[in-house]
């Protein structure tokens, strides 16, 4: 028996039609309706409460979209999910308001230390006709569609240092460690902290080797990282109510229909409003934990870090930007 005799067998055999051997390879993606892909960058790790607030997301959008999720900055750095998002090199990010105000400086005002009471007041911020105006500003300078605000508990002072801290002028040559941006820089500042630019990845080993003093950030991010096996304290500043945006491109967005909107937007919602929840509960567990692990917790002169950071911010070039009169809207919701 020759070997073309042997293949015409097994292909018989297999059902598969010896005609099919003539024709050019059938074109399978044609033949399925493929869903668009759906990229999102975010620097949070994949143990993050966000993280599973996207992988809700992701399932309740699965018909629509096909969601793929890279976490712990491995697509895009911290900072450069904006600019990828524009260039359309990426679909969707958790964008923050620091990263948005280098190229909207009237942005600034939202990344000020002691603006937002809580999640609560955030959230409603967003809901309201003055965070709208800030989204279509977002929306047709910078070509992104705000979701919402996906928030990450209340940014609280980490040190290594044993020094008790309980007003801003005893952060005096403390070696704070805050993202890269002037807006982050500022904050650093505004708390009486000398800032030092480093990327989120690195805080860790950074606290290790003295490299920094600190770190500020909410303390699910704490845990999460591990940053408290380097800590001696942590000061319950609470000066920054912690979030960044759910973000999808204006091209994308304008690209579904009604109904798209609607479901995207629902589902959205939904998983903002999942890892809020969680974040709060957690944050109120995580004192007891951090305790429990020999940390030292307690609340400064939250009134003095207050006035200190309000009267930097109302004297900086920063607030020159800021859209009249938003102040007052913000403090009346």
């Amino acid at each position: 028996m020759t070997a073309q005799t042997t293949r015409r067998r097994f292909l018989a055999g297999t059902g598969i039609a010896a005609a099919a051997l003539t024709f050019p390879a059938l074109d399978f993606p044609a033949l399925a309706q493929s869903k668009p892909k759906l990229r999102f960058s975010a620097v949070f790790s994949e143990q993050d409460i966000r993280a599973e607030m996207m992988k809700q997301f992701a399932a309740s959008i699965a018909n629509d979209f096909a969601f793929e999720g890279y976490y712990g900055g491995n697509l895009f750095k911290q900072g450069t999910e904006l600019v990828a998002i524009q260039r359309g090199n990426l679909e969707m990010g958790n964008i923050s308001a620091q990263d948005i105000s280098k190229q909207i400086p009237a942005w600034s005002i939202l990344t000020a230390a002691y603006l937002f009471r809580d999640a609560n007041h955030l959230a409603k911020f967003f809901a309201s006709n003055a965070g709208a105006e800030m989204k279509k500003m977002a929306d047709e300078k910078l070509g992104i569609h705000i979701l919402g605000p996906t928030y990450f508990g209340s940014r609280q002072l980490g040190l290594k240092p044993t020094k008790k801290i309980n007003t801003p002028a005893d952060m005096a040559g403390i070696k704070l460690r805050m993202p890269p941006g002037e807006a982050w820089q500022f904050l650093g500042e505004s708390l009486g902290a000398n800032p030092t630019a480093m990327a989120y990845a690195e805080v860790y080993t950074g606290l290790q080797t003295g490299a920094i003093d600190g770190q500020d950030n909410p303390l699910p991010n704490v845990e999460n990282m591990k940053f408290y096996e380097v800590m001696s304290q942590i000061v319950l500043t609470s000066h920054l109510v912690g979030f960044d945006l759910l973000t999808v491109s204006s091209k994308v967005w304008k690209g579904m229909p009604a109904d798209g909107q609607k479901r995207f937007q629902a589902a959205a919602d939904a998983a903002i409003d999942f890892s809020t929840k969680k974040h709060l509960a957690r944050e109120k567990e995580l004192v007891d934990l951090f305790k429990g692990k020999g940390l030292k917790i307690y609340e400064p002169d939250q009134a003095a870090f207050r006035k200190h950071a309000q009267q930097k911010y109302l004297a900086s070039d920063l607030a020159k930007d800021w859209p009249k009169g938003m102040v007052d809207k913000i403090n009346a919701l």
